[in-house]
């Protein structure tokens, strides 16, 4: 199977799996650590390009879990993660996996919030390997196991 078909074949089957958690997932920390692993992995390569911040607010506007906050609110925290991270990527990448860490106390949120920062990561059919990397660092915050998700 090439790699594109795999990619979204795995992004549509986290989309389900969320989409199953729907209701477990209105916590203010999976927001907050939702929001904050979209922008980390749409500033994994040092930038964050209007591309990836259009496929953020398309997510945001589309997904079902996300539907369960205002899509302004998250727009907001998502660019104020941003704005962390652009101004000082290594101290802002400090500040956003701890907003990250504040679902670990709730593993299906934990693992929602990485769900999240594959299908933002492979959103533009490449899940590079950037992006996985720091996938990979929102996984040991969250206390979870990269392999799970096999990255």
């Amino acid at each position: 199977m090439p790699f594109w078909d795999k990619l979204r074949e795995s992004t549509q089957t986290l989309q389900t799996q969320l989409l199953s958690k729907k209701n477990d997932l209105k916590s203010g920390a999976f927001r907050d650590a939702s929001m904050a692993m979209c922008a980390l992995v749409a500033a994994a390569d040092g930038s964050v390009d209007p591309s990836e911040r259009q496929r953020t607010a398309s997510l945001i506007a589309s997904n079902e879990v996300l539907r369960n906050f205002p899509a302004d609110d998250l727009q907001r925290r998502f660019n104020d993660n941003v704005s962390k991270l652009t101004a000082d990527f290594d101290f802002g990448k400090v500040a956003v996996l701890q907003d990250i860490a504040k679902a670990k106390k709730k593993p299906d949120e934990a693992r929602a919030v990485i769900q999240i920062g594959i299908i933002i990561g492979g959103a533009d059919g490449n899940f590079d390997d950037n992006e996985k990397a720091i996938v990979r660092e929102a996984c040991f915050a969250l206390g979870l196991a990269p392999a799970e998700f096999e990255l």
